[in-house]
């Protein structure tokens, strides 16, 4: 559904999926200034939210995804993913519980697959699924609120940063976007999704074993990295351009923006044998790489959990 919010004056549509939200309202670096100091929400109305409710929501949503649910306590924001056998990623899901139901916000276009997938599983129990139209996604730099739909057009008037500003930010903080940093192959250790997504010690849940036998054994088969460009280049890389080594292309790039200190950024996911210190061409653009995955990811290697903050 299109955003109210879109009416302000200089407010410029965002590329799909999030072309119902604004990419900026005038001023990108300002409005990223902004979100940094806590002084603007970006709208976020284009992410899809969905509502489980019955007794039984987080031990069911414990058993069925990949982080430990079932002690969530009410108002705690976390995250999880939905995979399929082979442990590929389907969905990703950040939720929180009100104490009656589990409101959880998912990327444009996927709600109704999650929501017909849940409602297969529920079996007997005290459970039910629909989706939440009604309720909206605003965003700060470090959190997220869920809005009722109809008040959008109350923040008319407010500060607001564009989801251009919220994009940098997210790169910066090295966190993965599904569908973005995500294809049909990816499975959690490629990206970091480990810990902040994923409870290594809770009990079994669909594609388990393919998370604990990477765990186990390392050698996930690419990493995602965090990427410095060629700042002298007018244009930034398109989601999807290939990552080049040494004439040979080694992965695509998930996402790019220009942040207000380091300019020109961006995240890509290599294959694994790519050298940690190897310079990139990203989308023709010259780029110099930061591990955020190593290659040898699982129980001998440890994730700088610094790499995990900030934004959802």
């Amino acid at each position: 559904m299109r955003s109210p919010l879109l009416d302000l004056p200089g407010a410029v549509p965002a590329d799909a999926p999030d072309s119902d939200v604004a990419a900026h309202y005038g001023d990108l670096f300002a409005e990223q200034r902004a979100l940094v100091k806590g002084e603007a929400v970006v709208d976020r109305s284009n992410r899809e939210v969905i509502r489980i409710s019955g007794a039984d929501r987080l031990k069911w949503l414990n058993d069925l995804t990949s982080q430990k649910l079932d002690t969530l306590q009410p108002g705690e924001w976390t995250q999880t993913l939905d995979l399929d056998l082979q442990g590929r990623v389907q969905h990703h899901l950040t939720l929180t519980d009100d104490g009656e139901s589990v409101l959880a916000h998912v990327e444009p276009g996927t709600a109704q697959s999650l929501v017909d997938y849940l409602d297969r599983m529920r079996f007997m129990l005290r459970v039910e699924v629909s989706r939440a139209d009604d309720l909206a996604v605003l965003s700060t730099a470090t959190e997220d609120v869920l809005v009722p739909r109809a008040e959008l057009a109350d923040h008319l008037g407010k500060p607001l940063a564009g989801l251009w500003a919220y994009e940098a930010l997210r790169i910066e903080a090295h966190r993965p976007r599904l569908g973005f940093e995500t294809d049909h192959k990816t499975i959690p250790h490629e990206v970091g999704w480990v810990g902040g997504a994923v409870h290594l010690s809770k009990g079994c849940y669909r594609g388990q074993e393919t998370v604990a036998r990477v765990h186990n054994l390392g050698h996930p088969p690419r990493r995602l990295v965090f990427l410095h460009l060629d700042g002298s280049v007018d244009t930034l890389p398109a989601h999807g351009a290939p990552v080049i080594f040494e004439s040979q292309e080694v992965g695509v790039v998930g996402s790019a923006a220009r942040h207000h200190e380091l300019g020109p950024i961006a995240l890509a996911v290599v294959k694994r044998t790519v050298p940690v210190d190897a310079p990139l061409l990203a989308g023709g653009v010259a780029a110099a790489q930061e591990v955020i995955v190593p290659p040898d990811a699982g129980r001998n290697v440890t994730i700088d959990p610094s790499l995990r903050r900030r934004i959802r």
